[in-house]
């Protein structure tokens, strides 16, 4: 991870904390073991992006609060070349995902760049009641299920859904996928 960002393991041991939750009830809510969770917090374990998805669901945190790498949306006008976006931040086998804009907590907003390999797919427990999700994809041909109802996305088109019930996504083909995933969360 960047200097300057905290590992995923201390943002988990911090919102833990912030909780008052026992690697027990952290485990019971994300759905993660207790002990993936006590090694993920002691940098035993390196989490996959699935994991972490499942950590920032049960947390009803934003994904890139476990994540390095985007430009932090403090200020209204920020200018990001093409050069200069971020590496990939998480990997796994079939899926990449990288803070393009950190979560804003003004507009509630988080901003991801995602890579699905050839016959990849990604499973999505519901987030919190009222988080809407916006997914653009940019290269390649991106299945989205939502309540079991596939939507069959080419590069150029977008889907806006409801983000608090079970979601996947999957790619078909022999080709990469890649999307932005815009996350809305609920102002508090």
């Amino acid at each position: 991870m960047d200097k300057g960002y905290p590992e995923p393991g201390q943002r988990l041991k911090s919102l833990r904390a912030e909780r008052a939750w026992s690697l027990s009830e952290a485990a019971l809510r994300t759905g993660v073991s207790k002990a993936m969770l006590g090694q993920i917090e002691r940098g035993e374990s390196s989490p996959t992006v699935a994991t972490l998805w499942k950590i920032a669901t049960g947390f009803n945190a934003p994904f890139s609060l476990f994540i390095s790498g985007g430009m932090p949306c403090a200020t209204p006008a920020t200018v990001v070349r093409s050069e200069k976006l971020p590496l990939w931040q998480q990997r796994s086998a079939t899926m990449q995902a990288a803070s393009l804009f950190t979560y804003d907590k003004t507009l509630g907003l988080d901003m991801l760049t995602v890579e699905l390999a050839p016959g990849g797919i990604s499973e999505s427990a519901a987030h919190e009641r009222g988080v809407i999700e916006h997914v653009v994809v940019t290269e390649g041909t991106l299945m989205l299920h939502v309540d079991n109802k596939g939507y069959p996305l080419l590069a150029g088109e977008a889907l806006r859904f409801e983000a608090d019930r079970p979601h996947s996504y999957h790619n078909q083909t022999q080709a990469r996928v890649r999307f932005y995933s815009l996350i809305h969360y609920p102002l508090r």
